[in-house]
C-alpha cells in the first residue's frame, strides 16, 4: 500500500486516505460480523450512556489513529517515505518507554542495550540535524499516545478500531471529493483511477483480514516480532521511490537498527526457546 499511492496521481495524499478510509470501513466491518465480534462494538456504544467520558475519548482515539493513517498515505507523495519509516523503527522502542515509564513494565538486558544504543543514535541525529523530522516524531509519538488512550478508557479491541474508523468517515467523505478541479474531470483525465482506487481498498482491506488472523493464530511472540519487517520494508519502499539516506543521517539510523534487530534477536532466541 505504501508503494501503492504512488500510482494514484493526480490525486493527493489526503484524497487517497479518503478513499482508502471510505473503502476499509465497510469491509472491517465484515470482517467483524465474520468473526463473530461485533458484541465488542455494541458494547462500547453502550457505555456512552454511564460513561460520557468517552465522548471525549473516542474522537480522540479517533483523531489520534486517522491522523496516522493520512501519514501512512501522505508520505511517499512528499518525499517523506524515510521520515515515515525511521518513525516506525523508533516505534518498538517508545512503546517500550512508555511501557517502563507508565506501567513499570520491567526491560530485559537485551531491551536495555536496545534503548542504549536507540539512545545514541537520537542524540546524535538530535545533534547532526538539530532535532528530527516532525513525521518521524508523529509516528514514533503518536502511536504510543493512542494505545495509552485506549488503554485507559478499555476500547482496545476490534471494536474500539472499528468505531474508530468509523468516526472519521465524515472527513473522509470530504477529502475524498475535495479537489479544485471536478471530481468527474479528475477521474477523466485519468480514467485507471476507476480500477486504481477499488484495488487500494482491496489491498487495504486485505491488509485488515490478514493482520487480524495474524493476531489470532500466531504467538504473541511471533507476531510482535514480524511487527519488525515493516519498517524495514517502508525503507526499501522509500529508496524505491528515489528518496536516499543522507551520510550524515547513517550513524542516527544505524543505531536505530541496531536497536531493532536486538530487540528481534531476543524475540527469536524466546520463540527457539519455546519450542524447545
Amino acid at each position: 500500500m505504501y508503494y501503492y499511492t504512488s500510482l494514484l496521481a493526480p490525486l493527493n495524499g489526503e484524497q487517497i486516505f479518503g478513499w482508502r478510509l471510505l473503502l476499509t470501513v465497510p469491509a472491517l466491518a465484515g470482517l467483524i460480523l465474520l468473526a463473530g465480534e461485533w458484541s465488542k462494538v455494541t458494547a462500547i456504544l453502550l457505555r456512552l450512556r454511564r460513561e460520557p467520558q468517552l465522548w471525549l475519548a473516542l474522537p480522540l482515539t479517533s483523531l489520534l489513529v486517522c491522523v496516522q493513517l493520512w501519514l501512512f498515505m501522505w508520505a511517499p507523495l512528499h518525499d517523506k517515505a524515510l521520515d515515515v519509516s525511521l518513525g516506525y523503527f523508533m516505534l518498538p522502542l517508545s512503546m517500550l518507554a512508555v511501557g517502563r515509564l507508565l506501567y513499570q513494565d520491567r526491560l530485559t538486558r537485551m531491551q536495555q542495550l536496545a534503548s542504549l544504543s536507540a539512545a545514541c543514535g537520537v542524540v546524535y541525529g538530535i545533534y547532526q540535524a538539530g532535532g528530527f523530522s516532525w513525521v518521524a516524531l508523529l509516528v514514533a509519538l503518536g502511536y504510543p499516545a493512542y494505545f495509552i488512550v485506549r488503554r485507559a478508557f478499555r476500547t482496545d479491541c476490534i471494536g474500539g478500531l472499528f468505531i474508530d474508523m468509523l468516526l472519521g468517515m465524515p472527513v473522509a467523505c470530504w477529502l475524498a471529493v475535495a479537489s479544485e478541479v471536478d471530481l468527474s474531470v479528475l477521474f477523466a483525465s485519468r480514467p485507471a483511477l476507476y480500477l486504481l482506487i477499488p484495488i487500494l481498498g482491496l489491498i487495504s482491506s486485505l491488509a485488515l483480514a490478514a493482520y487480524i488472523m495474524a493476531s489470532r493464530h500466531l504467538s504473541l511472540s511471533l507476531f510482535g516480532l514480524l511487527g519488525y519487517v515493516e519498517p524495514v520494508l517502508l525503507v526499501c519502499v522509500a529508496l524505491l521511490l528515489g528518496e536516499r539516506i543522507a551520510p550524515e543521517q547513517w550513524l542516527l539510523f544505524i543505531g536505530i537498527w541496531l536497536a531493532v534487530a536486538l530487540l528481534a534477536g531476543e524475540g527469536v532466541f524466546r520463540l527457539r526457546r519455546q519450542a524447545a
